[in-house]
């Protein structure tokens, strides 16, 4: 699987269940890259998405200890197991921090948007620059945008 994240320089990607940043041409990056795809969150992240209803024009999966939750556009699975036997290579993993944390080992490709930025935080992502089992394979020209810094960087799984 994959894995699509926004971080700021601390390796921070929310605060009180919301985004850190709100950065359009990286929520465009985003709808690009998974359109088409499979996706993977947790119920936490799926409550913050427009309506709690999983993302149009991507096959939702959303990874929870709840059961009989039968959100709309979206499918439940109950563990990564679960999960494993639904998702294709090519899905994406698109949080929260559980999540994240939990299905990391499944992944292959990370796709991360650092924002060069220092923002309050209560959720947090690995910080793959100090761990040898991923290395850098790209990285983007940094671009700024509503007045953050920030850049793609791809990460794989060595």
């Amino acid at each position: 699987m994959n894995l699509i994240v926004a971080v700021d320089k601390n390796w921070a990607i929310g605060y009180q269940n919301k985004l850190l940043v709100s950065i359009p041409e990286d929520m465009k990056f985003f709808r690009t890259t998974t359109t088409g795809k499979v996706v993977v969150m947790g119920r936490k992240t799926l409550e913050t998405l427009p309506g709690g209803r999983g993302l149009p024009d991507r096959r939702n999966l959303v990874l929870t200890r709840q059961k009989g939750l039968t959100p709309d556009r979206a499918e439940t699975v109950h563990s990564p197991e679960e999960l494993l036997a639904l998702a294709d290579s090519d899905a994406f993993v698109i949080g929260g921090q559980e999540v994240y944390t939990r299905l990391l080992p499944y992944c292959t490709r990370v796709y991360v948007t650092k924002v060069f930025a220092d923002v309050p935080a209560d959720a947090f992502f690995p910080n793959l620059d100090k761990d040898p089992h991923w290395q850098v394979v790209s990285v983007g020209e940094p671009q700024e945008e509503a007045g953050l810094r920030f850049q793609y960087v791809e990460y794989r799984r060595v």
